[in-house]
Order: structure tokens, then sequence, then C-alpha cells
């Protein structure tokens, strides 16, 4: 991702060094600092087709898709602005003009000033995972489609747009074979021209008729690299020709009995010889075709014998016997009546043992515990229903089937059985199954680098905050933590303090609001005996506890003035005295301090010092609302909800999908608390093993956030201001005395000057206007 500017400068890299870069097994870049081109190794320049100097300046971006430069570029200029790394998904030419998906990576490197000397990236070809993931995507929304009663048209178009979307230039196309088993009808390709289809639609198979109708001939994959050259075309080659296709490969889609259903078909516009990766995309493609088919056909079937059991049961018997599916019949009780050939010949089983506890013993026990309930209520409901549950097939094996319930009703509508047919899905769950060890295990990862205790999150954001953290900790540098309430500041001050050399020593936590302010010197410094009333022995205050440790000053906007001034002592000086005492104490402590105010605002106002600020904002860490790292949400819920699970000796195994929209959705005013605190309520109420939770709580709780958290503050401190200067008018300025304006308000003389100080009272003025 290197910027236009400058030429790469491919002869000034040293010898030694270009030879090393040159022969790792991947397309390997750098940039100055600028973003324009500095370097390709030779990996890269092969792989595009491109020279050094054909890539200089804006030449490189010829070889990225032109749908994908735009964004690609976008994203370059944001990372050389923001100064961090990145990486971003799309597609780059081969010298042979076919694009692969690659992940795109780029490294700032930074001098010891921490100045961006350079760029590094690198390019990793992720093209076969793509293409798995989509095979992946489409064989799952095909089961979904048939399960939702999908047409087979909807559902081949569908696969058919996976498959283009994949492959860039390619059109594909399916074919469904007559009854009459000879001839092909078009069934699914809207990129296919209309004028072609209509010329070749039917398509009578044959040993030489194109790709297509070899295929569904010979039962087996035909591969045309040139259709200009290739025998199998001559009938059709002027035809093809004319449309733009130079190359067509056919997949033959054959049942398990080895039936032609149809053909899975690929048109590219130049000639064009497939990769192991293509072969792997059309005979995945192939297999979902299959799929998609065998079940409309199925569904077909059963709908029929649905029709036709009226009728006769005799014949309903011999209909679902001949369906390539497993289908169970089960009376109003639950009890297995019968089960059709297919299901025998998957079980091993006979007809009689069908209704027999043997047929119960075929099923994995761990699912017949956890459906059992759920079963019998549906059965009791009289609706259709679906689950999925393991089968030991006749080989021993335990295969993953989706079993649906279909009631079959009388003329007065009252269920009279039930028809459970079971599909085969064990393919798929075992594709999940490695879906979710993959993420389990990057999951991992995450957590190794980007947890700290309950700092639970990878996003950029969070990223940055625990970078500081990391940079900060072997240090003794004091940190100022600011944002909002309820955002985890507590949590960064351990973190900071878990990683430092003060590990093993005292953590000591102060909220500074929580302590009255006659009392807060006392509690941070400690006090001598009769140092004031009640102090009937010498207390050590805070910092001495914290000694060696660390002290976490919380809401430290809050402190009195004077304090302030104390603290100011601590961290210049290292020094302080107890309340009523005079000896000086040397304290080895450090200080992490936090506050939600806005203290610039506050030492405007004349309540925080500014050399005390100073001091304290030696490394300032700002901790982000969550409505700012919505992309934290769904590990943030899956951990409390794990948390609380175990808590209350609970077994949550799933989380709502429309909870976490609802999460990531909500502006979270209250931030990680109020998302805690409203996940332990929701475990508490769930009685199932899905969590969710009420929609209703967090729309009654979305209320507008103040705009700042200094307002209400800055309302308190105008109202006690005109309190004063009203006394201060009816005692003619005076202060002092029983007329006095501190004896009017009911508070000490002492108390009521230093507010007068605070609030920038000027009595002469008030003392004057009272004339």
């Amino acid at each position: 991702m290197a910027s236009a500017g400058r030429s790469p400068e491919q002869p000034h890299q040293p010898e030694d060094i270009r030879v090393v870069v040159d022969t790792i097994p991947t397309l390997v870049w750098s940039a100055h600092p600028d973003g324009s081109a500095k370097f390709f190794n030779q990996r890269w320049l092969d792989y595009t087709g491109l020279s050094a100097e054909e890539a200089s300046d804006s030449g490189w971006t010829a070889a990225l898709h032109p749908e994908d430069r735009g964004r690609l570029m976008d994203y370059w200029g944001h990372l050389l602005v923001s100064g961090k790394a990145g990486e971003m998904e799309a597609r780059l030419r081969r010298y042979d003009g076919e694009y692969r998906w690659f992940l795109f990576r780029a490294e700032p490197v930074r001098d010891n000033g921490g100045k961006i000397s350079k760029w590094f990236g690198a390019n990793t070809d992720i093209e076969d995972r793509k293409r798995a993931e989509a095979l992946l995507a489409a064989e799952k929304r095909t089961l979904e489609m048939l399960a939702g009663g999908a047409r087979l048209s909807d559902i081949l178009e569908n696969l058919c747009d996976t498959i283009d979307a994949q492959a860039g230039n390619v059109i594909s196309a399916v074919m469904l074979m007559d009854a009459d088993g000879m001839r092909l009808w078009f069934a699914a390709g809207r990129r296919l021209p209309k004028g072609w289809v209509e010329a070749i639609n039917p398509l009578t198979i044959g040993p030489c008729i194109g790709s297509c109708g070899t295929a569904a001939s010979l039962k087996q994959r035909v591969i045309v690299s040139d259709i200009a050259t290739d025998p199998l075309w001559v009938d059709y080659r002027d035809l093809a020709l004319r449309y733009g296709f130079r190359a067509a490969w056919s997949q033959p889609l054959l049942s398990k009995n080895q039936q032609v259903l149809g053909t899975f078909g690929m048109y590219y516009p130049e000639p064009r010889t497939p990769s192991e990766t293509d072969l792997r995309l059309i005979e995945g493609a192939g297999h979902i075709a299959v799929i998609a088919i065998e079940g409309e056909r199925s569904q077909v079937a059963l709908t029929r014998a649905f029709d036709e059991i009226a009728k006769s049961e005799a014949e309903l018997r011999t209909i679902i016997d001949a369906i390539p599916q497993l289908i169970v019949a089960v009376g109003t009780d639950g009890n297995f009546l019968y089960a059709n050939q297919t299901v025998l010949e998957y079980t091993g089983l006979t007809q009689e043992e069908v209704r027999t506890q043997k047929f119960h013993e075929l099923f994995h026990p761990e699912d017949s515990e956890r459906l059992r309930g759920q079963r019998d209520a549906a059965i009791s409901g009289g609706v259709p229903f679906e689950y999925e549950r393991r089968m030991r097939r006749r080989d021993g094996q335990f295969r993953w089937l989706l079993v649906q319930y279909n009631p079959l009703r009388d003329e007065h509508g009252e269920v009279i059985r039930w028809y459970a047919t079971g599909t085969d899905i064990d393919d798929r769950k075992q594709a999940e199954e490695r879906t979710r060890q993959e993420n389990f295990a990057l999951r991992e990862q995450i957590d190794q680098a980007f947890m700290f205790d309950e700092i639970v999150g990878s996003s950029p954001a969070l990223k940055s905050v625990l970078s500081s953290i990391v940079k900060v900790a072997p240090t003794d540098s004091t940190v100022l933590i600011t944002g909002e309430t309820g955002t985890g500041k507590e949590l960064i001050a351990r973190a900071i303090h878990k990683g430092s050399h003060r590990v093993g020593q005292p953590f000591i936590s102060v909220n500074c609001a929580a302590i009255p302010s006659s009392l807060i010197a006392s509690e941070l410094f400690g006090h001598e005996k009769g140092a004031f009333t009640g102090a009937l022995q010498r207390r050590q205050g805070r910092f001495e506890l914290a000694h060696s440790g660390t002290i976490f000053l919380d809401e430290i906007g809050e402190l009195p003035a004077e304090t302030q001034i104390a603290l100011l002592r601590v961290l210049q000086d290292r020094q302080f005295e107890r309340v009523g005492g005079n000896r000086i104490i040397s304290t080895d402590v450090r200080v992490i301090a936090a506050t939600n105010r806005d203290l610039a605002a506050a030492i405007a106002s004349g309540t925080f010092r500014a050399d005390l600020f100073y001091r304290l904002n030696v490394f300032p860490i700002h901790v982000p609302p969550l409505r700012n790292r919505k992309e934290d949400i769904p590990m943030l819920v899956e951990y409390f909800v794990k948390r609380y699970a175990e808590k209350a000796g609970k077994q949550i195994r799933k989380i709502d999908k429309n909870t976490l929209k609802l999460c990531q959705s909500y502006p979270w005013p209250g931030n990680i608390r109020e998302l805690q605190n409203i996940i332990e309520r929701s475990v508490i109420l769930c009685t199932g093993d899905t969590f969710s939770i009420d929609g209703a709580w967090l729309s009654s709780q979305n209320l507008a956030r103040p705009r700042s958290s200094r307002l209400l503050t800055e309302t308190l401190h105008s109202y006690e201001k005109e309190l004063i200067e009203a006394a201060l008018a009816e005692s003619n300025g005076k202060v002092a005395g029983p007329n006095g304006a501190a004896a009017k308000l009911g508070i000490p003389r002492s108390t009521l000057d230093l507010k007068i100080k605070q609030l920038n009272i000027k009595k002469n003025t008030i003392r004057q206007s009272s004339r």
C-alpha cells in the first residue's frame, strides 16, 4: 500500500538485505514515511509481472482490482495520517491476468524519537480461504433456503451468484436433467446471455456435445481450456465464440446412486486451465447444487406422499421408502411407528426394531437428555418444529442430522401422526466446528495480547489504551487517567501497577469524592494523636500504607484546595507531614490519578491548581467510552455472561444474535458498568441455555447523556456563590461574628473564607453595593 510520489529505490537496498528479503515466501514491500514506494521484493515483482520501474510512482496500483483500488488507497491514506498499523483485504492481479484475494498489512517503523522512519508491508494470498468461506456460507444458505421452503430456482441462482462473486470474470450456470435422461434444461445463471440460453435449450447430451453435454453423458468432469481448438465444441464453437466464451468447465451433478441430476458449468472469456483452487471451487459448487436438487426433490416427493396418505397407508409406505431421505412416522404420543427403507439402510435396524428401545439407543445420549423436554413440548403444541441431533450410523459413527417434524391432520384439524425427516449435516457441522476452533485459537491469541485481568476487547481504541499501559507501566511516571464514569479507569490503574516493578507491593485505591473535605487530608497523610477532636491515636494515612507501591487517587478533581497543595508537595519532594504533626515523612510511592471532570475548565474556574495538573499529567491516558468501541461489545457480552453464569451455577451455551445487535446499537451512557449490571440481571432471569436481554430495559434507560460531567458541578458552584453573596450583602461584607455571613449560613468562618477564595467572590464589591 505504497503511495505515488517517489520511485522505488530498488538499487539502493544493501545487497545482503535484498537477498534475504527476496527469499521470504511472501510479497514484501516498504515505503517512505509519506507513503511513497521505496522497495518491492523480487517475489512481489515476479507475482505481478511488473518491473521495479513499472511499479514506481502510481504504477504498482495497476495491479489492484479496479473495484478495490479506491478503498485500499483511502485506507492507506488513513494509516499514513494516524501513524498506526493496519490491514485490509483486496484483490491483486497476477502476472497472467488473474486476480486473487490478498491480505494487505502495513506496519510503521519508528526511530528513537518516536517518529516514523519508514513503513514495511506484506501481502498474503488468502484466495483459498475466501473461497472456502464462500462455499461454506453458500452451503449453509442452501440448507436454510431448503428449510424455509424456497424454490429450487432461487436456491440455484443464489449459488451461481456466490460463485460468480468469487471468481470475478466467470459466468456460472446450472442445467437440470430432463425426466427422459437425454436432455439438459437451463435452470440458473442470470449472467448467461439470453441468446445463448435460447440457442442451446434444451441441450441433448452426448460424448462430444460441448462441456455440459459431455459431462452429463460421461458422468465425469469435463475441462475445455480453449473452445476455439477443442473438438468437443465442434457443433457449438462458432456460437460460443460469438458470445465471448473461450473456456468452459462442467461438473456433473450426481446423486448418491450415480443418477445424473444435471451439470454445473463455468464459462470464461479467455483460454484458461484450472488450478487446484479452481477445481475445488467447481467441485464444491457441484456438491452444494446436488444438496439443493436432492433436497428439493425430497421435499416434493414428501409433499406428494402427504397428499396420498389418505388413499392408502401401504401405498404411502412404498412412496416413502423410495425417497432418498431419512423419514420416520411418529405417533401423537411421541413413539416411533415405522421408518422408511433409507432409515433402515442407514441404521442397520429392522422395521420391528424401530419400535423398540434399540432405535432410541442410536441417538447420542447427550442429545437425548438435552432434547427430551423440548421434543415433548413441541409435539404437545402441534406445530412444525426442528432440531439438530447426533445419530449412530450402521458403521458405528455418530453423525449430525437436521431433524424436521411436520404434523399430519385429519379433516377436523386434529394431529393424527407426525413425520420426521432427517438430513445428514455432519459435514457442515464439522466445518462449523473447525471454524469455531480457529476462532477460539484466535480469541486466545487476542486474550494473551489484549486482556489485562478484566480489560476485555481488541478494538483499535482499546488497543491504543493497552499500548499506553505497556509503555508506561515499567516506569515510575505519574499517570493521569481520564474518561467518563463507568469506563473502567481503576482497571487501567491496576493493570499499570501489575505491569510495574512495584507489582509485589501494595496497590491502595482512594475515592477522593467519597471522603468529606474535612477528613481527606487525614485520610491521605494520616494524623497524630490529638490532631483534632476524635483523633484518639496516631493513624497512618494512605500514602504511608502505599509505601513502595502504588496509590490510585480516583476523582482527583474533587480534592479541596489545601489538600491539593499537600499533594503537590508529595509529587515534587516525595515528602509530607501527618495532620497535627511536624515530622517530615519521606515516601516512595507511584501516583496514578483519575477523573471524569474537565480539569482544564476547573483550572480556569480556580477550583483546581494548574501546577498540580501539570505534575499529574506526566503521562495522560484517555479511556474511550463504550459507544466508541462497539466492536468490543460481543467479546464483553461473552465475557460477562460466562462470568455471571458460573457464579449463578447456570449452563448458558449460546447468546441470542438479536441481543448482540441490540447491545451494539445502544449508546451505553453508563458504559461498561451499565453493560455489566444489565448482563448480571439478565443471567439471573435466564431460564434456558440461550442468553438474551429484554430490549425494554435498554430503551427505558436510553436517556440523553449530559454533555459534560462538569455541568452539575458548575450548577452547584453557581448556586453556592449566589447564597454566599446574599449572606455577605446582608452582613455588609462581614464574615465573622454573630451577625456575620458565616453565622447566617451556619458554617465555620474558615470554611466560608475558603469558599470565598474558591468562588472568587469580591467582599469589597459586595460591601459597597449593599450601602
